[in-house]
């Protein structure tokens, strides 16, 4: 995940007072290690924040997507650590590709401060189906009420939820207090978009840097669970006297 911004020096103040980032030059770290890219904005990098994926080929990864009718939006370049290429699916929901040299990513994950679930917001459910599954040969299945992404493998590696405003990648990172984290984004000159609200076994809101970047945060719901246990069915049992 990488964020472009006009001013990264402010930028990097608001997340570093939102998530307790640390700023290291191109990267924000968490206790040393690295959770999230930094740039500046410009002609080929709009301000906002973008998913990349991984691919140990980039070059064949994009003619993969130029098949699946995917589009090109920025060339193969070199970066700290690695390439990187900018891809549109067909719907125009935009990601980064990816390829490692030294540094492979994120380095740390499923705690408050990091990215959560990679999530495709898409109001086309069966096209993004057809092009993702043709351009990097993953499988849509449906659990807890929403989509999930599986790789070749199938390991589970990104969500799809229906939205109604096109397609977009929505960055997301895991908080401990959905509630606290909006009036703190607020009280830093961020505005929440979007009402929290529970899908599958997270709750997500909208909320928007003092920037105009977009971005969610997500926190897991935690749901009491009340097991039953009948005597009648549990034969074999002494009587109780």
């Amino acid at each position: 995940m990488e964020l472009a911004s006009a001013d990264p020096a402010r930028a990097a103040q608001f997340y570093g007072e939102l998530f307790g980032w640390e700023s290291a030059g191109d990267r924000f770290k968490l206790n040393g290690r690295a959770v999230a890219g930094l740039t500046r904005s410009g002609a080929n990098r709009p301000d906002g924040w973008l998913t990349h994926l991984s691919t140990p080929d980039l070059e064949e990864t994009l003619e993969q997507v130029a098949l699946a009718g995917g589009a090109c939006v920025s060339q193969p370049a070199d970066a700290h650590g690695g390439r990187r290429a900018v891809v549109a699916d067909p719907a125009g929901a935009v990601i980064g590709l990816w390829e490692p040299a030294d540094f492979a990513g994120a380095q740390a994950g499923g705690e408050p401060g990091t990215m959560s679930w990679p999530e495709l917001i898409t109001d086309d459910p069966n096209a993004a189906a057809l092009f993702y599954g043709s351009a990097f040969g993953w499988l849509l299945r449906h659990d807890f009420g929403v989509g999930e992404w599986l790789n070749q493998a199938h390991d589970a590696i990104a969500g799809l939820a229906s939205g109604y405003r096109g397609a977009w990648w929505r960055a997301a990172f895991q908080v401990e207090d959905i509630a606290a984290t909006a009036n703190l984004c607020e009280r830093l000159g961020g505005a929440l978009l979007a009402e929290p609200t529970e899908a599958g076994l997270s709750e997500f809101a909208e909320l928007r840097d003092p920037f105009g970047a977009r971005f969610t945060v997500a926190a897991p719901v935690h749901h009491p669970v009340e097991l039953t246990v009948s005597l009648g069915s549990l034969g074999g049992l002494p009587a109780f006297e």
